[in-house]
């Protein structure tokens, strides 16, 4: 079970609990306005507000949090791009014999790149694409040593190994980008606070002689799809929301290494 089906439960059982504690609420107004009448409700206001503010101050931020990383993700994949364009093109000052050896490793170097992403979810598949990654990062770099330290131009390392390191460094930040999301307490709270919202909000409403159907599935809807959308950005090769598109970036840039 990957990330965007456990999102699609999550959001399906705050969903459903949210339609439950609103009919929940809405008894228990009924309820009390039977034995209390018009007092039934007095005086909850300011509560209503603070845990309503709660919830919006609480998806607000984990919204934008998941939608500033999803930017991040693409944002580094072009700069991975530009960093292995231009340590190709640096490669351009190694005599023919190293330069051929280098730029053959880069161009299998950036197939491994293309392939991490490629196998997701396959974990397995990934995880050999790492290994096969880390393996070329260190047979470029030893390489590529051997290679100024043999050139008959003394400042040719100050040029080519920093732009092969850079390119090193756009691999690990990717990587870690993979890895930052929100703590699961975040997606734990949000729930909770949901429930809350909706007993509440079912409460208020029992004021009414009928149910208010509409918009009690309306709000369990909109609040539910919220948290799914938050857990699709998380996970941007998962789910609706992509960033596979930008891997063409990096497609077009191993057509032109020749």
């Amino acid at each position: 079970m990957n990330e965007i089906t456990r999102g699609m439960l999550f959001a399906g059982a705050v969903f459903v609990g949210m339609l439950v504690l609103l009919e929940v609420g809405w008894r228990l107004r009924v309820r009390h306005h039977a034995t209390l009448g018009a007092a039934a409700g007095e005086g909850l206001g300011a509560i209503e507000g603070a845990v309503f503010g709660l919830m919006g101050l609480l998806t607000a931020f984990t919204f934008s949090g998941a939608a500033s990383r999803f930017d991040d993700r693409r944002a580094l994949i072009v700069e991975e791009v530009n960093a292995i364009g231009t340590a190709y093109q640096r490669l351009d000052l190694l005599p023919p014999g190293p330069r051929a050896r280098l730029q053959q490793q880069l161009r299998d170097y950036v197939d491994a790149r293309l392939a991490i992403y490629r196998h997701v979810p396959d974990s397995a598949r990934v995880a050999a694409a790492v290994a096969r990654v880390i393996d070329l990062q260190g047979a470029i770099w030893q390489d590529a040593v051997a290679a100024v330290e043999a050139a008959p131009v003394p400042t040719l390392a100050g040029q080519l190994l920093p732009a092969i390191n850079e390119m090193f460094d756009y691999s690990t930040r990717r990587l870690a980008a993979t890895r930052i999301h929100p703590p699961a307490i975040i997606y734990g709270l949000l729930g909770v606070v949901s429930l809350l919202c909706a007993l509440l909000a079912g409460y208020a409403m029992g004021g009414t002689e009928s149910r208010p159907w509409l918009h009690s599935v309306t709000l369990a809807a909109v609040l539910a799809i919220t948290l799914y959308v938050i857990v699709d950005l998380e996970h941007p090769r998962l789910g609706l929301f992509q960033i596979a598109e930008f891997d063409q970036l990096l497609v077009d840039l191993r057509s032109s290494m020749r």
